[in-house]
């Protein structure tokens, strides 16, 4: 096996020169059909296609032929976290945080240079069509068998599935309780498969899109992650899940669920942390190649990624895995994707950089060509649905050449049958190669074999993998024109996947003249057809009567940099060093209030604070001998603006809309991304103790105890300043250890006694969001979750709940102090009658309905009907209730519908065995309520 990273393959800003500029997120990676092309997306909310060529091969990699990168798609508004390939081939299926399914399609058209910046597009990709109807993240897609449907999950909680030929929405399924975050078809094409953070895995049946069935067990315990995403094994046999665990949550294991029992009762163990992606390779495998293909013959090849930050591969007939990649990537593993000739392995992670395990085929025995699949897989005696008339993905023209696979020769395949229902034990001793990535400058490495002890016995085998492989292994290049109406293939194509080889131009054969090397700053002319009042400029008219180019207009506007305010100036580096530490004095007091005195940092020569998900920096630089204080904002190593201030800086915040800086005179400047001063100097008095800001929302919270709470956009307060004092007067010995602020103004104070805050302003008093009080015998606490704590993937509550698992435990009870009847259950349900009113507060939609759906589940299972009945007129309100006649109730909570959350809610109670019949009679209610409505 043969491991490279290739450095280039990389998601960055590309307006920025700097080629050491901050990688981002790779979120997700999949190879196209032919081999020929990966696309990726990352956190810079671009879509990127490369060549596989220059991965594989060295020579390729050296001579830049074909080109690394293809094409960037710009059109998402947020981060891409899902890009799939159809499999034929010829539309590109991509999933964004902006909450839309947009398809791509090859446009000859298209190629050269993308406007406002410096790329060039070798090949043109455009948007066929954009799917919305989330109304959230969508967070993966999936193309069925055959490219007959498209099915799409995401963060609301929803599923749709999409026509794959007209890409025109056919069902919304809603029956999941949390983030959707993974799915995937059944080979067969007889169900679906969807995996959630409400622990479950559902199995859609794809002829009525009703419920098969419903796997938690292996999840009940399972914590958070960014995905879970699971993969259905070729032979139809097996899904293996994510993201599940053993003993109560300590071992983390890949769930295997087989098929028609649906019963989860093999477990891949070995990860140290959390599986976030499964991947099975797409062929079947023959235990025996020389037998028969038969059921017990067969099994399958498996790839896991989890936060440990390593991919594992799995063949099904054994109890241990082929290949353990440690210590490959620095975070964890978001993606992994399979090239169609099984040999390629891809993994995208976190930190940016994309993984690539290419193997020989002795070390994949039994590789059996997809035929032998297609044939096993008609047993199952499934007869899908027929298409739309007059639609097919298979071209039909025919031409005279067709593009060879893109791989290397890797000789005849065996035949290949269905995974056995269960794994088995390793017979003896084996090896298990380790591949372990060393830090340096080098982009390839080769797999050694490692000694591992297994089953007692110690394995010193000889390398697995010798030299890169040889360029003279690659099939000989064949050139196909790719012509304007579209690509051609021969008439006799059997399969989709086969038009997919047969008709896909590869990289090398694009009609686009590229240079021997390529560079950010290729020149592709491109006229310009249609006049643009800018380019009618004295500058253009002075080289003649030759047609401008928007090439022209590009060179001189890259030679014309704008004038900033110290954009001259190089960036220093400034030593960290400590200029003093600051004692506050206690706040005038007046009459016999008490006062508070909270800490404030010390005084630095040097403070950053970065713009979340750019290389935008905000710098604070304090001077030491009676110099002067400046404040600079930097953009990569290009000085943005500068500002000076009569005293020293001890806090500092950078948003995407604004920056703000505390100065140890208790005054706040907030300034704009270009440096304007968008509201006045604020003095508060003391110095700030804590600072923070989301959006246009801006905390300071002061030594003297006093929290302040602004809405930059509006250059207004949410509410009035308000004391921290009732916090802390309880616990005296207690310290504030955070504060942070939502969008919308509220603010989240979190104590060192394990309860969080935060300020009700229609209320006028501050609230607990949380404590850990609960985590004593609520059922719903969930802070055991060991994700990151960052809000922008998790739910507000999920990183406050596991913020305060963090925090010391209070003073324990004896442990055989006896729980009082009832306990779980009270307990429980406060836990999440409070939760609601957090979600509620910190405007936090998803979380405020999952936390009511598991509200009414155990209402329902407890059999309380008046706490049913309470709830119920809460959220259905008067009976005739009609826009502006009533004021005294509203029909949104958390910015939902109500009685949209009521008809969930009776669902709920229909289920249950003892408030069916009084949910089925509200059922009637509201929906003739809604037809009096409508």
């Amino acid at each position: 096996m043969h491991f490279t990273k290739p450095a280039w393959v990389v998601h960055k800003d590309s307006s920025k020169s700097d080629a050491n500029a901050k990688r981002l997120s790779i979120f997700s990676v999949h190879v196209h059909p032919d081999g020929s092309r990966i696309a990726t997306g990352g956190l810079d909310a671009k879509i990127r296609i490369w060549s596989t060529k220059p991965i594989l091969h060295r020579s390729s990699e050296l001579s830049g032929k074909p080109p690394k990168s293809l094409c960037t798609l710009h059109m998402h508004t947020g981060p891409v976290l899902t890009v799939r390939w159809a499999h034929s081939g010829r539309w590109l299926a991509s999933g964004s945080d902006d909450a839309i399914v947009m398809i791509w399609d090859l446009d000859p058209n298209a190629r050269g240079k993308v406007w406002g910046s410096d790329e060039v597009n070798v090949e043109g990709w455009k948007p066929l069509k954009r799917l919305p109807g989330h109304d959230s993240d969508v967070t993966d897609v999936a193309w069925s068998p055959g490219d007959r449907y498209l099915a799409s999950v995401g963060l609301d909680s929803t599923i749709f599935i999409w026509c794959g030929f007209t890409l025109e929405r056919l069902v919304r399924l809603t029956q999941h309780q949390g983030f959707v975050k993974g799915v995937c078809w059944d080979p067969v094409g007889e169900y679906l498969a969807t995996q959630s953070d409400d622990r479950t895995v559902k199995i859609w049946r794809t002829t009525d899109w009703s419920l098969e069935a419903e796997v938690s067990k292996p999840f009940e315990a399972s914590p958070g992650s960014f995905f879970r995403r699971l993969s259905w094994s070729p032979d139809g046999a097996h899904i293996t899940a994510s993201n599940a665990t053993n003993n109560n949550g300590y071992v983390f294991i890949a769930a295997v669920i087989t098929r028609n029992s649906w019963m989860s009762d093999i477990s891949l163990v070995g990860h140290e942390n959390t599986v976030e992606v499964a991947a099975y390779n797409p062929h079947i495998f023959l235990r025996d190649p020389t037998a028969p293909v038969a059921t017990a013959n067969i099994c399958s090849v498996v790839a896991l990624g989890a936060d440990d930050r390593s991919v594992s591969v799995w063949q099904t007939k054994s109890a241990r895995p082929l290949i353990v990649a440690k210590e490959v990537f620095e975070r964890q593993i978001m993606d992994l994707s399979w090239s169609w000739d099984g040999m390629t392995l891809y993994a995208a992670s976190s930190d940016g950089t994309l993984a690539v395990f290419n193997f020989d085929p002795h070390e994949l025995e039994g590789i059996a060509p997809h035929s032998v699949q297609q044939q096993y897989l008609t047993k199952f005696g499934f007869t899908p649905l027929p298409l739309p008339e007059g639609y097919s993905h298979v071209p039909t023209r025919e031409t005279t050449q067709m593009t060879p696979p893109p791989s290397p020769n890797r000789g005849t395949t065996q035949e290949k049958t269905p995974m056995p229902s269960n794994f088995e034990a390793a017979n003896g001793g084996e090896r298990i190669n380790v591949l372990v990535a060393k830090r340096g400058g080098k982009k390839r490495a080769a797999l050694k074999s490692v000694s591992v002890a297994v089953n007692g016995h110690k394995d010193t085998g000889s390398a697995v993998a010798g030299p890169s492989i040889p360029s003279a292994s690659a099939p000989p290049s064949k050139r196909v024109q790719l012509l304007q109406d579209g690509p051609k293939v021969s008439a006799s194509v059997q399969s989709i996947s086969a038009a997919a080889h047969a008709s896909f131009p590869s990289p090398s054969e694009q009609l686009f003249d590229a240079p021997e090397s390529w560079s950010r700053h290729a020149d592709v002319t491109m006229d310009v057809d249609v006049p643009i009042d800018a380019l009618d400029s004295k500058t253009l008219q002075s080289r003649g009567k030759r047609k401008a180019s928007i090439n022209d207009w590009i060179e001189e506007s890259r030679h014309t940099k704008a004038r900033t305010l110290g954009g001259d100036r190089p960036r220093e580096v400034v030593p960290v060093r400590e200029l003093a530490i600051l004692t506050p004095t206690p706040a005038i007091t007046i009459g016999a209030q008490s006062s508070i005195v909270l800490p404030v940092q010390p005084l630095l020569t040097y403070l950053s604070s970065e713009v979340e998900g750019s290389d935008d920096i905000l710098e604070a630089r304090n001077a030491e001998d009676n110099g002067t204080n400046e404040i600079v904002f930097m953009s990569g190593k290009q000085t943005q603006w500068l500002d000076f201030v009569p005293s020293p800086v001890l806090a500092l915040k950078a948003t995407g809309c604004f920056c703000a800086v505390a100065m140890q005179d208790g005054s706040v400047n907030v300034y704009s991304h270009t440096g304007r001063r968008i509201m006045p100097t604020m003095c508060l008095g003391s110095p700030c103790s804590f600072i923070d800001g989301c959006k246009y929302s801006l905390l300071v919270l002061t030594s003297s105890g006093q929290l302040y709470s602004w809405n930059i956009k509006k250059q207004s307060t949410f509410f009035s300043p308000v004391s921290i004092l009732p916090l802390l007067a309880s616990s005296p010995n207690h310290i504030i250890t955070s504060a942070i602020i939502r969008p919308n103004g509220a603010p989240i104070v979190s104590c060192s006694n394990g309860i969080v805050y935060s300020f009700d302003s229609s209320l006028s008093t501050w609230v607990k969001i949380s404590e850990r009080w609960w985590a004593e015998g609520s059922d719903a606490w969930q802070g055991r979750q060991r994700a990151s704590n960052s809000m922008s993937h998790r739910g507000v509550m999920s990183v406050v709940e596991s913020s305060i698992n963090g925090t010391p435990p209070p003073d324990e009870a004896p442990p055989d102090r006896r729980k009082p009847e009832w306990w779980n259950i009270a307990l429980t349900l406060g836990h999440l009658e409070t939760k609601m009113h957090a979600t509620r507060l910190l405007e936090s939609p998803p979380e405020y309905k999952q936390a009511l759906l598991a509200y009414a589940r155990r209402i329902a299972d407890e059999g309380f009907r008046a706490k049913a009945e309470e709830l119920i007129k809460e959220l259905f309100g008067p009976i005739y209730w009609r826009p502006g006649r009533d004021d005294g109730w509203t029909p949104t909570v958390a910015g939902l519908s109500k009685r949209d959350l009521l008809k969930d809610v009776l669902s709920v109670f229909a289920k249950s065995k003892t408030l069916t019949k009084f949910a089925l009679d509200w059922q009637d209610v509201l929906k003739k309520a809604v037809n009096d409505d409508s």
